[in-house]
């Protein structure tokens, strides 16, 4: 495999790269502090059943980007700029589980086609602290610790949509793009695998030819709104079908009807032998394609993958080096949250939740990393979890109610779906349980 899907250009404010001045957040800006999943990101029906088929654009022809330049900036910008996450990748605080299984201690444990079992104590946790921690959640959840199943409520085996839950798998199947070779790194102009993207906003300068796959997975490609890729935030369901679409059915080079099979199970969910047959088409492919229809215990799967540096059992599916900067390289908060000034978009343009146009759901708090939320600090000094580990990160949808949390330092994986979580304050509560659940 490539040594790392992070090379290319780094990655920065293009006001801060032209020597300009970045104002902070915008006054003008919805006020509020959302949870991950956005304020307006559309909530229907959680179903499964799949609606008729849509065919999909065949794979565009693609130029060639042999000739970029090809750095290891790992983290993709100036880390100095970052929230503070130091304490997430000094060996010296954080545990590290994807080093175990060598002199220093036993294999790691994996589950295999279903989830090995421990009682809260045999793992190190206190069964009423770990009633206490459902008690804030509801819904249906689990909680895993060291590869083993150790607490669950309600029906482990429901899949149900996760809404802007799923857009971790989104990052994790560009980062698979490039270890496969499909792109060459992350910066990979958007525009070579969509040409529609050369023709609109011309009073804008033709803006969106700037957008690279790396502002698809950080939200600031800027789509929809006024502002250049890479000079703001803009939480943007637009966007984010844009970048489904255009990595799915253009750099890989499927269609709906087989996007499933040939890439999300093949790829993912059959080697880390998921259980309920995870799929992007929650609703049908025919509505809102991308929205991901997966149980609790399979979502703890994934989280599961990343917690132990992208290896399951003796097989790499993505580095360990670019798990870690997937996950503990927040935006800066020198990076503004949009103005929310709508801009031209491809005509038809779909949504992959909110038809708010333009859309402009959440700022990211110094904690939004590659799609996943981290425990970071906004520009108020305001942790996203304070009673959480600094390490913890998470998919969170729908304002925290379907979410998978990793906490790395005490081997937890946890995932819950139609709780009672809708603020970071209350999931910072139940993570405030959880952890005290450790003994």
């Amino acid at each position: 495999m490539k040594a790392t899907a992070f090379v290319g250009v780094t990655f920065c404010l293009a006001a801060l790269a032209c020597g300009e001045g970045v104002t902070e957040n915008r006054a003008d800006a919805p006020a509020g502090r959302d949870a991950g999943g956005g304020r307006d990101e559309e909530t229907r029906d959680e179903g499964t059943t799949d609606a008729g088929a849509q065919d999909a654009s065949e794979p565009s022809d693609r130029s060639d980007t042999s000739d970029r330049s090809d750095l290891s900036d790992v983290g993709g910008f100036d880390a100095s700029d970052a929230s503070d996450l130091s304490d997430r990748s000094d060996p010296s605080d954080v545990a590290t589980p994807q080093d175990a299984g060598t002199d220093a201690g036993p294999p790691l444990h994996y589950p295999g086609k279903t989830w090995d079992e421990k009682d809260p104590g045999e793992a190190g946790l206190d069964s009423a602290r770990l009633d206490s921690y459902k008690g804030s959640v509801l819904g249906r959840g689990c909680v895993t610790r060291g590869g083993y199943m150790v607490y669950t409520w309600g029906d482990q085996a429901a899949r149900g949509d996760v809404a802007s839950a799923c857009k971790p798998f989104f990052s994790h199947f560009l980062f698979t793009a490039v270890e496969e070779g499909l792109l060459e790194n992350i910066d990979v102009p958007a525009r070579q695998f969509e040409p529609r993207l050369d023709a609109i906003n011309k009073d804008l300068g033709y803006k969106d030819r700037g957008i690279l796959f790396r502002h698809f997975a950080t939200q600031t490609s800027c789509y929809g709104v006024t502002e250049s890729p890479g000079t703001a935030f803009d939480y943007n369901d637009f966007q984010m079908a844009l970048f489904f679409d255009t990595l799915f059915l253009k750099v890989y080079g499927k269609t709906y009807d087989n996007l499933d099979a040939d890439v999300f199970r093949a790829r993912l969910c059959d080697v880390i032998e998921c259980e309920d047959s995870p799929t992007f088409f929650a609703f049908g492919k025919n509505d809102r394609p991308g929205r991901t229809a997966i149980s609790v215990r399979d979502f703890a799967r994934f989280g599961l993958l990343y917690m132990r540096g992208g290896r399951w059992n003796d097989r790499e599916l993505i580095p360990a080096d670019v798990v870690l900067a997937a996950t503990t390289s927040p935006l800066p908060n020198a990076i503004p949250r949009t103005n929310g000034v709508e801009a031209e978009m491809i005509a038809g343009q779909r949504s992959l939740g909110s038809n708010t146009i333009p859309d402009n759901q959440t700022d990211h708090y110094g904690s939004y990393s590659y799609l996943w939320w981290t425990n970071g600090v906004d520009r108020d000094g305001n942790r996203q979890w304070p009673d959480a580990p600094l390490d913890t990160y998470g998919a969170f949808g729908h304002g925290g109610k379907r979410a998978m949390v990793v906490i790395p330092s005490l081997d937890i994986v946890t995932s819950w779906n139609d709780s009672g979580i809708d603020t970071p304050e209350k999931a910072n509560e139940a993570l405030k349980r959880l952890v005290a659940s450790v003994q």
